[in-house]
């Protein structure tokens, strides 16, 4: 069984303030086939986990932009990685609004009606809420951004990361 070690949040924020509004030459920019938020997602959870996954098709690693899993690019697959996630990497759960912590993630549907972005957490000012959460994104992108801007939400969702396994 593998140990779990703390998720490194700071490390995480770091990452996103750093990359918002650049891309990091180590990964594939998706911005023109699809959108870059979940790559860049996952960029800041690998910076904050130090594991990747490397379980073909329903794992979680980046080597390539041709030799990856759905989860590292993909809005749905991501979530379905880190809430089901039993084995290596990173692992978290579908929390409430009032559990999130910078570092975690947000993802939400506004005109379409399946979830389609995935910002970083950078900043909360005071209780949890979408005026006081503050996200960092690729795809338009953004540090600093009130949750609150890209609304109004067909839906909205938290991933709260547990931790990680090595």
């Amino acid at each position: 069984m593998p140990n779990i070690i703390p998720y490194d949040r700071a490390s995480a924020v770091e990452y996103a303030r750093k990359w918002a509004y650049f891309r990091n030459p180590k990964y594939f920019n998706f911005e023109n086939i699809g959108g870059d938020c979940t790559n860049f997602a996952s960029q800041c959870l690998f910076a904050g986990s130090g594991v990747m996954n490397y379980t073909p098709v329903y794992g979680w690693f980046y080597r390539s932009a041709s030799d990856r899993t759905p989860s590292w690019t993909g809005v749905q697959f991501f979530y379905n990685f880190l809430i089901s996630n039993n084995g290596t990497g990173p692992f978290g759960i579908d929390a409430p609004i009032n559990m999130v912590e910078p570092g975690d993630f947000v993802q939400f549907a506004t005109v379409r009606p399946d979830f389609h972005h995935t910002p970083v957490i950078v900043y909360i000012d005071g209780t949890p809420s979408p005026e006081s959460i503050y996200v960092a994104a690729h795809s338009n992108d953004a540090d600093m951004r009130p949750l609150s801007s890209y609304g109004p939400f067909r839906k909205l969702r938290f991933i709260h990361i547990e931790g990680v396994r090595n």
